[in-house]
């Protein structure tokens, strides 16, 4: 079957009905405002500073040419020159006074012309400034930046699992007074937002002395009530039966926890480890109160500090964003299979 056949397949080999054209209008409306962006971010990540700043802006990487004529040192950008005749040629701009520009013909360097800037357009050509991604490791601190954030989302996400999954099966396969409790509180802890516990957050942080350390960060986060929840729902349909048959040959708790429980729950464990990345590398409010020393920035701190008040470098700074959403894209296309088994035998609607 082809790509089109399957495309236009109905049900019962009925024509397309207005829902069915309603329904491909909707996925494509879709497609078209999540991907766009996101193609075009790519794209200008590879723009020269210059071709950023024009208008009309363009999709590809357009750049203007730049041409090199002796004896001037430098290379002069090229125009096309309308003449008042009608006719066309290529000249190098000079220098430009107010709407008067003078130009010089590559092939004659010697004579110049004036011209007013209405009657030329630039020449333009596909220039892919792959220099925007090797500049911002030779000249600025992103390496630093992106090491920070690869510490903080891999230790984070490692305790989370850690944390919550241990948490999970006390709450789910071992019986004690107020388990219920427990659980209920949990629970009721996803109904508050993080924002208003962000205060008490920092009181702790900075009384144990974990301002400007990356544990700062990394501790606050380890145990979620999300976590804890999707991981108590998972475990609630292993069989009891198999923590009996352990017990009888004398395993201990921690080794049916580690030899059977983990192993079981690998689908849940990737969907919260997919969570536990994206929370951890996307976090932006926890690192800007705990962190204020340039050197434990975080690629989400450095990214707003590199905004600058008068100026902003924007080729540098989009090529930044595109090598921040590099990391989330591969984990998630290596773990995707486990989302749909994990969120389902989890119960989450």
């Amino acid at each position: 079957m082809s790509a089109i056949s399957f495309l236009c397949r109905t049900r019962n080999s009925r024509a397309l009905s207005w829902t069915d054209y309603a329904s491909y209008a909707y996925l494509f409306v879709g497609l078209f405002t999540m991907f766009v962006p996101i193609l075009w971010l790519l794209a200008s990540s590879f723009k020269t500073e210059s071709a950023i700043g024009q208008f009309p802006p363009t999709l590809l990487p357009y750049s203007q040419k730049l041409v090199h004529i002796e004896p001037h040192d430098k290379p002069l950008p090229l125009f096309v020159v309308s003449s008042d005749s009608g006719q066309t040629r290529e000249m190098a701009q000079l220098s430009r006074i107010g709407i008067m520009a003078t130009m010089i013909d590559p092939d004659h360097p010697h004579e110049t012309l004036q011209v007013n800037i209405q009657q030329r357009k630039p020449v333009t050509e596909i220039t892919v400034a792959t220099e925007n991604y090797s500049d911002i490791f030779k000249k600025f601190t992103f390496g630093k930046y992106l090491w920070n954030s690869v510490f903080i989302t891999a230790i984070a996400t490692l305790l989370t699992l850690l944390i919550n999954s241990m948490a999970a099966f006390a709450l789910s396969k071992c019986k004690f007074t107020g388990q219920k409790t427990v659980v209920i509180l949990i629970i009721a802890t996803l109904m508050i937002p993080p924002t208003i516990i962000l205060v008490p957050v920092f009181l702790v942080i900075n009384s144990i002395g974990l301002i400007n350390s990356l544990w700062g960060v990394i501790l606050p986060a380890v145990a979620t009530p999300t976590g804890v929840f999707l991981l108590r729902q998972y475990m609630l349909t292993i069989p009891d039966e198999l923590l009996e048959a352990a017990r009888m040959d004398h395993a201990s708790e921690w080794r049916i926890y580690w030899r059977i429980i983990l192993p079981l729950c690998a689908p849940a464990l990737a969907v919260l480890a997919i969570f536990s990345v994206m929370w951890r590398w996307n976090d932006f409010l926890l690192p800007l109160i705990v962190l204020s020393k340039s050197e434990v920035f975080t690629l989400q701190l450095a990214l707003n500090s590199f905004q600058g008040e008068l100026h902003t470098q924007w080729h540098y700074l989009l090529a930044m964003t595109v090598i921040t959403l590099v990391p989330v894209t591969i984990i998630f296309g290596f773990l995707q299979r486990y989302i749909t088994t994990g969120i389902a035998s989890a119960g989450i609607k």
